[in-house]
């Protein structure tokens, strides 16, 4: 009989449940206690998600076990690549604890670790809305804020005048009848806002960024437009008609240009939007209402060079010195900066760089007039798709002044219609900043007048590219024309392209075979120019090795390395040197370095180095040989160590180093992060007498008042983005601290003399303190709006870098202060300053 069972009293069996369900989670939480105790983390996991799942009441009694649970869990996932388990794990807890700061940061570091930055950053951005005291969250939302909203945002967005005229073409488009608008790459929906305020009946706008397209969502509903704009979170070419948007659209608005016009992908996305989402472009025949028409503001871009001396640009692209503290530079070894773009390159990269020129240090020559590249009009479909199709046109112009030809930089005028337009010439004020092409691989650099600069202009892969820049050189010009003429081939040429190409085929150096090509950062060619910091490491070095003689026993300097002893070496005795054996110097130095050759040259030495990349390798051991000491004196650490992470070990059982050289400020002017850590690893693994360099760092500061850190740092109210409430939401990305600073060039006005701020000893740590006031006296009136600070590495008692000085590789940074402060000649105000996890802080009281 189908219903012949009997059914349980309603309750009964509820109460059964329930008991064996208490029973269960009392169980599961009792195997997780044994296996934290086992440390077999994932079992412990797995236990507390069961429980977490079953008796979710629990989740404050066991949060913390938990989250040291899956931290625990996560780093043996993450020593073992399981990347997807690691994240999966993270997925889970953040379900079961989704507000809960520490597992959102700890995700961010996660993430951050296997270069996912923007990801990273929008965890950070999540825990610090969560806890805004949380100090480690805000620290690392603080490092990759950039990743997240780009610090053009801000520049750009108090940018009056390009505000002002952006608005005042779309006005006029609107109103001669192009009332349906698509914004791409909406940014913060400043463009949209313009479009729905001049009377368009249907904004559209595509943002790809999350972060953007959130932000942008929120301007829009501050400003009561959320009816009006359609925001979408993704690309213009994902976009479908009528999927996404009901119908083509009578004009596209887009501010889509870096410094190089193309680099942010314009021409890829209007070659789109004209063959899918845009009506047809009005010809020069047709009249009537622009509403039945296509258009793009900016409707076309005329793009200017100049040929320009500058000695900043030099020195982070092209090496100058043959001899670096006593090292030769053997010509065999090519260094090359990335910016190289070679004419057969078949890469996507960037193939310039982009600098503030008007404000670069030591200013820029010109040395020729200034020459249109390229006109593109975005209006006309067949020009956009020819673009990226047509060879390289060449370009030949005068020099009219002596110099050394250091870069082409190149600028544009975006005409918006017919009557707007915007410069990004260095002689405008403007947000944009110009687009550098430094010059390398000349064998002679200098140019007089009459001579001609001559170059390939393209759009391959729709970055502008300016290639096989040379010198023609007046006197080389006329000899070659007699010969032609002689021979009277220079008929035969047919143009003078033609001719400038030959002139310029008789100076093309074929490099050898033998040749090395080193491809390096712009940093790192700096740092290689830095004379004074190869030559102070070659003296506390030598002073170090030489003061160092054998002991009957070799002991760590930290009293803290039981533990390193014991895990580092196979249990032997540390026995002192021999008088033939070497001593051990490691550079952990980030990037390419000199510093292990140099070692190497100091009497008997075993030099480690930890550059990877095999072309640097290579171009060590030429220059090694180059310098008469065995390239096998030279070992590469890195090919030892199955771990990165572990490159702070003994170079064998029964060895210590002599000296360790740690990298302790980034390029970008912060301190590296895990340095305190670094630090104490390597105390550890010292002989008697060794030393770290730099054994102690001295940070410095002072007092400035700069509106350009102020503008540059957060979007000053809604004037300047003309009546649009934009500012509360964009600045809550803006960070306390700028870097990649240049005080020489920095505009700002001294309001105190540079004063001690922090010390941090690397040789004995208890000298350090994690924070510290400093009285600092007024010596100018003003608002101090930031506290511009930088760094002197001291490799010993009398050996100093400053990383401030004119020949630093490293650039400075600056705590920009939320509220300026207003203060008097002689007034004393305090500097607040923390140290902590590597990050400063620095709070002005007065």
């Amino acid at each position: 009989m189908p219903n012949s069972r009997s059914r349980p009293r309603r309750g009964a069996g509820g109460g059964a449940g329930a008991a064996g369900r208490a029973q269960l989670v009392a169980r599961s939480l009792q195997s997780a206690e044994h296996c934290l105790g086992d440390q077999d983390f994932g079992t412990a996991y797995a236990h507390y998600l069961l429980v977490l799942s079953l008796a979710p009441e629990l989740k404050d009694d066991v949060k913390e076990t938990f989250q040291y649970t899956l931290f625990k869990w996560a780093e043996e996932l993450h020593a073992l690549s399981r990347i997807q388990d690691l994240l999966g794990c993270y997925e889970q807890a953040l379900e079961l604890f989704p507000d809960d700061e520490v597992i959102c940061n700890s995700m961010g570091e996660h993430l951050f670790r296997m270069g996912f930055r923007d990801e990273a950053a929008g965890y950070f951005h999540k825990a610090v809305k969560l806890n805004p005291d949380f100090n480690d969250a805000k620290e690392n939302f603080y490092r990759v804020a950039n990743w997240l909203v780009e610090r053009w945002h801000f520049i750009m967005l108090n940018d009056t005048k390009r505000n002002k005229i952006y608005n005042a073409a779309i006005q006029k488009a609107v109103r001669s009848g192009s009332k349906t608008v698509l914004d791409i790459g909406t940014g913060t929906a400043i463009l949209s806002m313009f479009a729905k305020n001049a009377g368009a009946h249907s904004v559209y706008a595509c943002e790809l960024s999350k972060t953007m397209y959130e932000l942008a969502c929120d301007v829009v509903a501050a400003n009561k437009m959320e009816c009006g704009i359609k925001l979408l979170h993704m690309k213009s070419q994902d976009i479908e008609i009528p999927k996404h948007i009901p119908e083509r659209v009578s004009l596209v608005v887009t501010e889509t240009v870096d410094a190089g016009v193309f680099g942010e992908g314009i021409v890829e996305s209007l070659i789109h939007a004209w063959e899918h989402l845009l009506l047809q472009p009005k010809t020069k025949e047709e009249n009537g209402n622009c509403g039945k028409y296509g258009k793009v503001i900016p409707a076309s871009a005329v793009i200017f060079g100049m040929a320009v001396e500058c000695a900043e640009i030099r020195r982070h692209h092209r090496v100058g010195a043959k001899d670096i503290a006593g090292i030769h530079l053997p010509a065999n070894v090519k260094f090359q900066s990335t910016a190289y773009s070679s004419v057969d390159t078949e890469e996507t990269v960037e193939p310039y760089t982009t600098e503030k020129m008007s404000g670069i240090p030591g200013g820029y020559l010109p040395l020729t007039e200034c020459f249109q590249i390229m006109k593109v009009d975005f209006n006309n479909l067949q020009e956009l798709k020819s673009l990226a199709t047509k060879k390289p046109h060449s370009i030949n112009v005068p020099a009219v002044k002596e110099g050394m030809l250091d870069a082409i930089m190149v600028w544009f005028v975006l005409h918006l219609d017919d009557e707007y337009s915007l410069s990004t010439s260095p002689s405008e004020e403007t947000c944009w900043e110009q687009a550098v092409y430094p010059v390398q691989a000349l064998e002679d650099y200098c140019i007089q007048p009459g001579d001609r600069v001559t170059m390939e202009a393209s759009c391959h892969d729709c970055y502008l590219r300016i290639q096989g820049i040379s010198i023609l050189h007046l006197e080389h010009e006329m000899e070659v024309i007699k010969s032609f003429t002689k021979s009277q081939d220079l008929l035969s040429l047919g143009n003078e392209a033609e001719l400038c190409s030959a002139l310029a085929n008789l100076q093309t150096s074929r490099p050898d075979a033998l040749e090395q090509t080193c491809v390096l950062e712009p940093t790192e060619i700096a740092l290689l120019n830095n004379i004074p910091y190869h030559e102070g490491f070659k003296m506390a070095m030598r002073k170090v090795l030489s003061s160092l003689a054998p002991e009957p026993r070799c002991q760590p300097t930290d009293t803290h390395c039981q533990y390193m002893e014991t895990n580092s070496g196979s249990g032997q005795g540390d026995a002192a040197p021999s008088p033939s054996d070497p001593f051990y110097v490691l550079d952990v130095s980030e990037g390419f370095s000199l510093l292990p050759v140099l070692a190497g040259t100091l009497g008997q030495v075993k030099p480690y180095s930890s550059v990877e990349k095999d072309q640097h390798c290579i171009a060590l051991d030429l220059i090694s040989e180059a310098n008469h000491f065995p390239k096998e004196t030279l070992e590469f650490w890195l090919r030892h160590r199955e771990d990165e992470a572990a490159v702070l070990q003994r170079p064998k059982s029964d060895k210590l180093w002599s000296i360790i050289i740690l990298d302790v400020i980034e390029p970008s002017g912060l301190i590296q992060q895990e340095l305190m850590e670094k630090a104490a690893i390597s105390r550890c693994l010292l002989q008697s007498g060794g030393k770290i360099f730099p054994q102690y760092v001295l940070m410095f500061g002072m007092l400035v008042e700069c509106q350009t850190l102020v503008e540059e740092n957060a979007v000053q109210g809604t004037e300047h983005t003309l009546g649009l409430n934009i500012a509360p939401f964009i600045n809550q990305f803006q960070v306390p601290i700028r870097v990649c600073l240049d005080l020489s060039s920095l505009p700002c006005v001294p309001l105190s003399q540079p004063v001690e701020l922090m010390r941090l000893d690397l040789m004995t740590p208890y000298l350090n303190t994690s924070n510290r006031e400093v009285k600092v006296r007024v010596c100018r009136s003003g608002r101090v709006t930031a506290v511009p600070f930088w760094f002197h590495l001291c490799l010993d008692e009398e050996v100093r870098l400053d990383t401030s000085a004119e020949a630093s590789h490293w650039k400075q940074a600056a705590v920009v202060l939320g509220d300026p402060i207003q203060a008097q000649v002689g007034e004393e105000l305090v500097l607040s300053v923390e140290h902590h996890k590597s990050n400063i802080s620095i709070a002005v009281k007065q």
